[in-house]
């Protein structure tokens, strides 16, 4: 029967042998990194791919909300204006002045007895046609 407590190699073949195992454990864990970061890759395109998703599907749904509040305005405006073809263009011309002069540098000009000036000349009359 022989049993060995303990072995002791030379120096060289020692050193040898750490690094071979060292030189293995960096191996192994490089082939990790790179299978984690792989994995972390696959994450973010997924994340990426969602959140465009999510993104175009939330443009889409405005889009709608917005075009049906268009149509609803419009509508509104079209019975409103309708009923009241006058008040129609006094509400196109008073748009316009505010567009018109909206900076103190504005300049027009314009003959003072153009359409353009047609409420404005007969702010003081009741009819005005």
């Amino acid at each position: 029967d022989v049993r060995l407590k303990r072995v002791d190699l030379p120096t060289e073949v020692s050193e040898s042998v750490y690094r071979r195992m060292e030189a293995e454990r960096k191996r192994v864990a490089n082939e990790l990194r790179s299978l984690g970061s792989a994995e972390a890759e696959k994450i973010r395109a997924d994340a990426d791919r969602q959140r465009e998703i999510i993104v175009a599907e939330a443009y889409r749904e405005s889009q709608k909300v917005k075009g049906d509040g268009d149509a609803q305005a419009a509508a509104i405006y079209a019975d409103a204006f309708g009923s009241n073809p006058e008040f129609y263009a006094f509400y196109r011309s008073m748009d316009a002045y505010q567009k018109s002069f909206r900076n103190k540098s504005d300049l027009m000009v314009i003959e003072p007895t153009s359409d353009f000036f047609r409420y404005l000349n007969n702010s003081g009359r009741q009819s005005v046609k």
